[in-house]
């Protein structure tokens, strides 16, 4: 019998789009370094405004689902804390360059944390040990 709780999607969609803004990090800066067709546009230029703040609202609403009604707290802590460094990071970045690397910390954060929600949620259970 498959066990299943009503967050898993909210975690596949908070691992998918901490994944996907890592890869975007590190595409972008390295298209505009080798000139393949973004110009001189810098990555905080253009992205502030669009996919930076779609990343935030992916990664909000998916630490949201993934955590309502949850009981671990470490859980709770890990993906809230992971989404503020993920948050402020990105609306930082332009600004120096740490916050670059903290967007990575946030990403990897939210990786764990959601990683962390499925294992106590779905494999823990079926070999009978408790979660956190």
């Amino acid at each position: 019998m498959k066990a299943s709780h009503s967050h898993n999607k909210a975690d596949y969609v908070g691992i998918a789009g901490s994944v996907l803004c890592i890869i975007h990090c590190l595409l972008v800066p390295a298209a505009v370094a080798f000139g393949s067709g973004f110009g001189h546009v810098h990555h905080a230029d253009f992205s502030l405004l669009s996919l930076d703040m779609l990343f935030i609202l992916i990664n909000g609403l998916a630490v949201f689902y993934a955590t309502r009604d949850h009981k671990s707290v470490p859980v709770r802590i890990l993906l809230w804390g992971g989404l503020l460094v993920f948050s402020v990071s990105l609306i930082f970045e332009s600004r120096l360059p740490v916050f670059s690397w903290l967007g990575y910390a946030g990403s990897a954060l939210l990786i764990i944390g959601h990683f962390a929600n499925l294992y106590i949620c779905q494999i823990a259970p079926r070999l009978k040990y408790k979660s956190f």
